[in-house]
């Protein structure tokens, strides 16, 4: 394309131009997304460019005219069925308004009534576990914190749905005119304007770098950590009678916990309960820095509202320099910090019952420690998390980080502390756990450099290069060094601290006789076994697949959002459609791009003939959609955890740690594209990923091995309980999805694609799985009636919440199971 001269007259500019335009086949970039949809029905608008250093994927929305309750076409959700209109069980918007006449003010409230359903849910399961505790006499020193929480998550509410004007207001609307909550509310950055929506961000962070939902989940990430923290401590209570060696499920087969050579507690449980305590003011403490960042940063985004232009996707109160935003970040969590100690000195002048059970120096650690974490986590993994989500995930990794820093400290100084303060029993599965886990973040943190060198130079075009033609050897040194870089932590840092916190014993011996001395001989060793092959033909079986249909994929077609591929003749696009281009690279919506991979094959200049032919090579290629592909993985941890947590709960404990650590390095490899499984992992994973992988980090498959995994790790005496994540995940969501896109015509709420029917199969077959479960004698006797209700509670969250019901459902449904006593 040659450039036009600005001193070249006006009419050989105009034709240069139009020769341009004729012989480039499209001009919409090579990211472009399909939309289905009907003639005049579907129009595209280009999002803002903005100047922000941090990673934006350019994407196509539509917006298209909804007629009655029909909802539009959205590359986000299922194909439309024609000429069906669903009807939903609840209103779209609830609206109330009361006249103010002495100000001449009208205040407004106006809230979605799935969102206000979910709300209600969370905080009344948070009240009726309280007040079981609070009978049992044990919620004296946290009661003022947990009406606290209560109050702040009302106040909440109320004031991010509420609105004061002077002027009358129009109509109320009667229903959300979409069923995805997509197009009404597609992000932050696209509805900030809007009257009832409302959208609350950490402080430093703008709309883009949050996942794309209608709801930003703040309620979850206030009341979840509490409420997980109270049941672990209600789990502990009902332990207390119990001997040690009565503290875990049957058949989890560890030695009993370490404990301190003077003990300020008779047994292990008193330990647990109180470790437990601190944990609950971790969690409200969690809970008030949140709700202080997000009343700090919409204070002052509203001080900075007038004063300038804000891009689509920015904030007028953000800074657009990423080291400004990290400095303003770094000086605010210090000063979140400082306060938190100042309440908690002013609180013990008083003799006020608040965060009792933490030091000074927990609340200093703490504070700093998920106020980082939630920075680090939104910057990194770029589009992936809900503010709920993120809060959520950051807690996890508290309560983590606060073990490891517990169990250190109790080796270096026993006699600083009366007991080991960690929320699990302090034996080796806990240890392992924590150096695994903990370990691999370590690892990423240490070998840093080598990972941003890798990813930097895997994605810079061969011609900005210096030295192009030494590229390859460039990045083979670099993921050379950060293989044995990770050896050298693993092995010297990481190895060495599990030693110690052994008691001086190699923790890989110790795993090699412990995996030999299983309830059954050889039984852990056939559960590798097991595990190994099934998992290996499953992603061989994938690849294959993926191989084939990628092959005979037609080189010039295109994909919608139901993997259904569209062919085009030459470079023309369908009738009826915007012009696209004749390829779509599929790692373009992740900021990831490997140019120099061979894959599909080359026809030169598009010949349809050669299409025709390739296409007719095999007729049985398989085209499952991207639901298909995922229930498909949830169908694979039902036949593989099963049998692990039937046979042996500890072993399984334990390698679903081995399994969450070798998917983190298995991230590392991906999104830092290391030499040389970058490309392939990238290219397999892209093949499952749905709206909710909008981010630069992919988490699907950590969200649902810590929803099966779950369970397991929070140790509760039951053996009921431990089958929650794998009966929730991989059969009632599963078959919760399939039924309700095969039949269902009952929707929960015009905001939401979920189904009743669906719900309904999700608790049938789940209720229907434990009492076969129990029928094998794999289970205690339970409470069918109190079970079919726990189930039903869980279903409406998975059908109300706009959240990763993967990470989300789980957690709540292993909470309400404690809480009720099934």
């Amino acid at each position: 394309m040659k450039l036009l001269r600005r001193d070249a007259p006006k009419s050989m500019r105009k034709k240069r131009q139009r020769a341009s335009l004729a012989r480039s086949p499209s001009p919409m970039p090579a990211n472009a997304l399909y939309l289905e949809g009907d003639q005049n029905e579907s129009t595209f608008r280009k999002q803002s460019f903005t100047r922000s250093r941090s990673p934006q994927v350019r994407s196509w929305t539509a917006s298209a005219s909804v007629q009655g309750n029909a909802s539009p076409s959205s590359f986000l959700t299922s194909r439309r069925k024609s000429g069906f209109t669903p009807r939903t069980l609840l209103p779209g918007v609830l609206t109330a308004r009361i006249h103010i006449p002495v100000v001449d003010y009208t205040w407004t409230f106006s809230i979605d009534a799935r969102s206000l359903g979910e709300s209600l849910l969370l905080l009344g399961s948070l009240i009726y576990l309280y007040k079981k505790l609070t009978d049992l006499a044990v919620m004296d020193s946290t009661s003022l914190e947990i009406r606290a929480l209560v109050a702040v998550a009302l106040i909440y509410v109320c004031w991010a749905h509420s609105s004061l004007s002077r002027s009358k207001i129009g109509p109320i609307p009667s229903q959300i005119q979409s069923t995805d909550g997509h197009d009404s509310k597609r992000s932050p950055a696209a509805t900030s304007s809007s009257k009832f929506t409302h959208f609350s961000y950490v402080w430093m962070t703008v709309p883009k770098n949050y996942r794309e939902s209608s709801d930003d989940g703040v309620l979850t990430g206030m009341l979840l950590p509490s409420l997980i923290s109270l049941s672990l401590l209600y789990s502990s209570l009902r332990r207390a009678g119990q001997s040690d060696g009565d503290l875990l499920p049957r058949d989890w087969r560890i030695e009993p916990p370490h404990s301190l050579q003077h003990p300020g507690f008779e047994t292990a449980v008193d330990a647990l309960i109180a470790a437990r305590k601190s944990l609950v003011d971790f969690a409200t403490l969690c809970t008030f820095i949140l709700f202080f960042q997000i009343c700090a940063s919409a204070w002052f985004e509203r001080r900075h509202r007038k004063l300038r232009f804000t891009p689509e996707g920015e904030r007028g109160s953000v800074p657009r320099s990423e080291m400004r935003r990290t400095w303003y970040y770094i000086g605010f969590a210090f000063t979140v910090s400082l306060l938190a100690i100042c309440v908690k000195f002013t609180a013990v002048q008083h003799n006020i019952s608040l965060w009792k059970h933490i030091s000074y120096f927990d609340v200093a650690v703490g504070s700093l420690f998920f106020q980082f974490c939630m920075y680090t986590a939104i910057r990194l993994a770029h589009g992936a998390f809900t503010l709920g989500e993120l809060a959520l995930v950051c807690f996890g990794g508290l309560a983590l980080g606060t073990e490891l820093l517990n169990l250190t400290r109790s080796r270096l100084w026993p006699g600083s502390t009366p007991f080991i303060k960690t929320y699990r029993l302090p034996n080796p599965l806990l240890v392992l756990q924590i150096a695994l886990i903990a370990g691999s973040f370590l690892t990423g943190f240490l070998l840093s450099p080598l990972l941003v060198l890798s990813r930097h130079i895997a994605q810079r075009p061969v011609r900005r290069l210096r030295f192009p033609q030494d590229k390859q050897r460039h990045r083979k040194a670099l993921a050379a060094s950060f293989y044995v870089g990770a050896l050298v932590v693993v092995v010297a840092l990481i190895g060495s601290w599990t030693w110690w916190s052994l008691g001086k014993r190699d923790p890989w011996l110790w795993t090699i006789f412990w995996l030999l001395e299983g309830n059954r001989k050889w039984s852990r060793p056939l559960l590798l076994i097991y595990w190994g092959v099934l998992g290996g033909l499953s992603v061989a079986g994938w690849n294959r697949q993926l191989a084939r249909s990628k092959r005979y994929r037609p080189r010039n077609a295109m994909v919608n959002s139901d993997n259904v591929v569209i062919p085009v003749a030459g470079n023309q696009a369908p009738k009826d459609s915007p012009e696209l281009p004749p390829t779509t690279p599929p790692t373009s919506g992740l900021g990831l791009t490997f140019p120099n991979l061979p894959g599909l094959p080359n026809l030169s200049n598009g010949s349809q003939v050669a299409t025709d032919l390739l296409d007719a090579a095999d007729k049985h290629v398989p085209t499952l959609g991207i639901n298909a592909r995922r229930k498909f993985f949830h169908a694979l941890a039902v036949v593989m955890f099963l049998p692990g947590i039937a046979v042996d709960p500890a072993f399984s404990h334990l390698s679903f740690s081995v399994a969450f650590a070798l998917f983190i390095f298995a991230e590392y490899v991906r999104y830092f594209a290391v030499y040389p499984f970058g490309a392939a992992v990238h290219l397999f994973m892209n093949e499952f990923l749905d709206h909710k992988d909008s981010g630069t980090a992919i988490l699907s498959h950590f969200y649902l091995l810590t929803g099966c995994a779950g369970s397991v790790w929070l140790e509760d005496s039951s053996r009921l309980s431990l089958y929650t994540g794998i009966l929730t995940l991989g059969v009632g969501d599963a078959l919760a999805s399939i039924v309700g896109k095969r039949i269902g015509r009952h929707r929960w709420s015009p905001s939401t694609s979920k189904t009743i029917e669906g719900s309904a199969a999700f608790v049938i077959s789940v209720v229907a799985c434990g009492c076969l479960l129990r029928l094998c004698g794999l289970i205690e006797e339970f409470s069918t009636m109190r079970y079919a209700a726990v189930i039903t509670m869980s279903a409406v969250l998975e059908a109300l919440s706009d959240q990763n019901d993967n990470l989300t459902l789980p957690l709540y449904m292993w909470c309400i199971l404690v809480a009720v006593q099934v």
